[in-house]
């Protein structure tokens, strides 16, 4: 593992060492694990995007689909 220096302001250390006391970890671990979350959120998003995009782009076409009809299960019988 690296040490990093950052700054963050007051409020923000003590929220961050309220919670990570309350989770029974360090205020690093807590960090490490808030940094891992935003992360994936950020590629989730992008991954989001460039779906949007792709249909953007190809728009579904009206009756695209109309052959998974029947495969469907609705629990309707």
């Amino acid at each position: 593992m690296r040490t990093v220096q950052m700054t963050l302001d007051n409020e923000l250390v003590k929220n961050v060492d309220r919670v990570a006391h309350a989770m029974k970890t360090t205020r690093s671990a807590f960090t490490r694990m808030a940094l891992q979350d935003a992360l994936k959120k950020q590629s989730e998003l992008r991954l989001v995007e460039k779906h949007r995009q792709g249909y953007a782009t190809t728009p579904v076409q009206p009756s695209e689909f109309d052959d998974w009809e029947v495969e469907q299960a609705w629990g309707e019988e």
